[in-house]
């Protein structure tokens, strides 16, 4: 990254601050990028998880397979999701606090016996059908999340500190050299002045 810079004390001094903070920074943001890692890899397994038991319950009643036919999927509404937001790392990330069911009104003597498990069976498979779509959402926001942590700890490790390194070095060698310059020049007056005294 070529960094702007002038070759004087004020931009000496402005350069070392900027790379003080980016310094001090890097190791809190380095911490933030592990922490968001840890959360993706538990969102994911999470995700992993709620879909064998998806899978695992959908087996459990394949028995009843035949009687789904019947079953009056009316019966059976997501009323509303309920949900809470928490900071994990810095992020802003949605938590699930429960799933609220609407189910219809229905004569239990003109329905088979079953449709009461049945509706039992369906409020169950879509809490773990939320579930997991929850968390798989959560797991792309906290990987959105630790990707641009991920590119600000390169951004500050290979770009910008070596960037300001580097202009500091030259800087301090440019004044150095005007300083040495300077220190060479006063002598060489000083030099001169002391040959014409000795010979007037």
């Amino acid at each position: 990254m070529a960094i702007n810079f002038q070759y004087n004390k004020t931009a000496l001094q402005g350069l070392e601050k900027q790379l003080k903070v980016r310094v001090k920074a890097l190791p809190t943001i380095k911490n933030k990028e592990s922490a968001l890692r840890v959360e993706v890899k538990r969102a994911k397994d999470e995700v992993k998880r709620l879909n064998k038991l998806l899978e695992e319950t959908i087996e459990e009643y394949d028995s009843m397979m035949a009687l789904w036919g019947e079953f009056d999927v009316s019966l059976v509404r997501v009323k509303d999701v309920k949900m809470s937001v928490k900071k994990i790392a810095g992020v802003q990330t949605p938590i699930l606090d429960g799933v609220e069911f609407e189910i219809a009104q229905f004569s239990v003597f003109s329905k088979p016996k079953w449709f009461l498990d049945g509706i039992k069976v369906v409020k169950e498979l879509a809490e773990i059908g939320i579930e997991q779509e929850f968390f798989n959402q959560k797991m792309i926001l906290l990987d959105h999340a630790r990707k641009k942590t991920t590119q600000k700890v390169n951004l500050f490790e290979k770009v910008q500190i070596p960037g300001y390194e580097d202009a500091i070095r030259k800087i301090k060698r440019f004044l150095e050299d005007k300083e040495n310059l300077s220190k060479s020049a006063q002598k060489i007056v000083k030099s001169r002045q002391e040959t014409r005294e000795v010979e007037s």
